[in-house]
């Protein structure tokens, strides 16, 4: 039988959720122009969306955001973290002009969060690249609108800079690209790996422009504010210590983890990933002026979204030299015998994940602050686990959460610079593809009753291991 340990959680230390404008908001208000990526990928592959449920209503928080921050006060978060829409905030992209509803709205969600304790996070861009600048400019792909999403950033800085102090440019700005261009398996199902690349890159070159932006405005200085990113690098395994193995983990690292995590954080690329860019003819446009540009404007601050490990190996199939270049050139997927896994989202669970990311954090990237952007678990048909007054018992999820908190907290007392944790999600929301199916929230969304919410019993522990800054878990080795 075990024993229970009690692990302290520091004062300053972030308990909170997070979520995205686009899968809360609902499209109340929103003007038949202004739709997002996701909007126009719902709206053109509506089918592959599970039951169709998608970005339309979403949670409607655009409506009962009053209500959702009332139980994210009762639960005791101490921050939460959103996005504020891009193809929203703007009626005109070019000239930067603000929707005025919109922004109003934005307005009264910031001071709602102010007002109930609860420090707001807000994100600029969350997959909500304004579906006119995919349509017209190919998005991300071109240099343009780079500048144009400076020209946002700067009139959202402008607007609510004086109140907020935790800015992000992108939360996992790796993704879309990835779904759309290198895997080819998101609307409009396009494979063109260099262009990938350019995405990858510009994004970058964003980040760096709207720190140079941030600095010009001196917010740091006059309001304590930070400029961050949002990563969600894969902390990647290789199947053996042979040095096949070894290289085939090295270069899914390059492509897929210090692709973001070393611009943003070191302020260069590595020459091995411009000399495999070559090799392979998919090197993105740059200019000198470019990199000296990111070389100047690293963030103060990462966040990380960690949920799963990869584990890859070397190749074992020859590469049908037909198709264009991937990554995976290099590398295969490793399906590790005996792993503990979550059935319905087919993810492994690892908690150490976080462990091993937090000291690469502090032995390769200066120990830059940084935090648990998201983590959590999604679970298939969460009704067959309500008690008799309704409420669903997600142990599982209590036991997600303590395990891989316990691993970070190991990982701080070590002096890892983690300054929080931020569960995925505050409520059960819209996902890509996956809508409601598997549901992550501390707060069940009933669809069937009007999108009623419900706090779950992860919530209720949530709320006591907030309010005693402390941690119950399995007494082993770790934490000794």
């Amino acid at each position: 039988m075990s024993n229970k340990l009690k692990v302290n959680i520091p004062d300053d230390f972030i308990i909170g959720a997070a979520a995205s404008a686009w899968q809360t908001e609902g499209w109340s208000g929103k003007k038949e122009s202004q739709d997002s990526y996701l909007d126009l990928w719902y709206k053109n592959n509506k089918n592959v969306w599970h039951n169709g449920y998608g970005p339309g209503v979403a949670t409607n928080f655009y409506n009962r955001y009053k209500e959702d921050i009332g139980i994210m006060a009762d639960i005791g978060l101490t921050h939460y973290r959103t996005s504020i829409n891009w193809s929203r905030f703007l009626s005109d992209y070019e000239e930067a002009e603000v929707d005025e509803e919109y922004a109003a709205y934005i307005d009264k969600v910031i001071d709602e969060l102010l007002e109930k304790g609860v420090e707001p996070m807000i994100c600029l861009e969350h997959y909500e690249v304004p579906a006119y600048l995919f349509e017209k400019y190919g998005g991300w792909n071109s240099k343009h609108v780079v500048d144009l999403f400076v020209k946002y950033a700067d009139k959202v800085l402008d607007r609510f800079g004086h109140k907020v102090k935790h800015w992000f440019t992108f939360n996992e700005p790796i993704v879309v690209q990835t779904r759309v261009y290198l895997d080819a398996i998101r609307y409009p199902f396009e494979q063109n790996t260099k262009k990938w690349m350019q995405w990858n890159f510009h994004k970058a070159l964003a980040t760096a422009k709207v720190v140079e932006l941030f600095k010009q405005k001196g917010l740091k200085e006059k309001t304590g504010a930070k400029m961050g990113v949002i990563l969600n690098p894969e902390v990647t395994y290789a199947r053996s210590t042979a040095p096949h193995d070894q290289q085939a983990a090295q270069i899914y690292d390059l492509f897929f983890n210090r692709i973001f995590l070393d611009p943003s954080i070191k302020g260069e690329y590595p020459q091995q990933l411009f000399d495999l860019m070559v090799k392979h003819d998919i090197a993105f446009d740059y200019t000198q002026e470019d990199l000296e540009v990111i070389k100047k404007n690293t963030v103060d601050y990462v966040g990380i979204n960690l949920y799963y490990p990869h584990r890859v190996k070397a190749r074992t199939i020859a590469w049908n030299e037909g198709t264009p270049f991937h990554p995976s050139f290099y590398y295969e997927m490793f399906d590790m015998p005996g792993k503990k896994m979550n059935p319905f989202r087919g993810w492994e669970i690892y908690p150490q994940i976080m462990y091993d990311m937090a000291i690469r954090m502090k032995e390769e990237y200066g120990n830059i602050e940084w935090f648990i952007a998201e983590n959590g678990m999604g679970v298939e048909n969460e009704a067959r686990y309500k008690d008799e007054e309704g409420r669903i018992q997600d142990d599982y999820r209590i036991e997600f959460i303590s395990e891989h908190m316990k691993w970070l907290l190991k990982a701080v007392e070590e002096g890892s610079n983690c300054k929080g944790y931020m569960l995925w999600a505050f409520t059960d929301n819209v996902s890509p593809m996956n809508a409601f199916k598997n549901r992550y929230g501390l707060v069940e969304i009933n669809l069937e009753d009007n999108r009623n919410r419900k706090k779950k019993k992860s919530a209720l522990w949530y709320k006591s291991i907030i309010a005693n800054r402390a941690l119950e878990v399995e007494d082993d080795d770790i934490v000794k």
